[in-house]
């Protein structure tokens, strides 16, 4: 009879045990994922970081550009105002001059079509 008792005894210890161990693995089971879960935050965190801070430098380095562009777009149009400066006024006393010319035709004849071919022929002059 204490042999049956220490064994049936055993036996709940035993199945004691393994509820026990049960518990526990599932409670580390449990543990690992929440230590899982907090690294992926953790790792999304540091992304989202690092892309706004990219995202930033990025912003910083096209605003410099910007400024650097328009520093040298201006200085572009300050070379050529002055490279163009000095012939202005040729090309002006040659239009009026040829203008002059066309008009003192168009008093001599008929019509008014030779005007508007002098006309023309200044437009064409300047595209080319």
């Amino acid at each position: 009879m204490e042999l049956i008792k220490k064994i049936k005894r055993a036996e709940a210890e035993a199945q004691e045990i393994v509820e026990k161990a049960k518990v526990d693995a599932t409670l580390l089971a449990e543990k690992a994922r929440q230590t899982r879960r907090q690294r992926q935050e953790e790792a999304e965190l540091q992304r989202k970081k690092a892309i706004d801070a990219a995202v930033e430098k990025a912003r910083v380095e096209a605003h410099a550009e910007v400024g650097t562009l328009k520093a040298r777009a201006e200085q572009e149009r300050r070379h050529l105002r002055d490279h163009v400066k000095g012939r202005v006024p040729a090309a002006v006393a040659r239009v009026v001059d040829y203008l002059k010319g066309a008009g003192s035709e168009a008093q001599n004849s008929a019509s008014a079509r030779p005007r508007e071919d002098a006309k023309d022929r200044v437009r064409n002059s300047r595209k080319g």
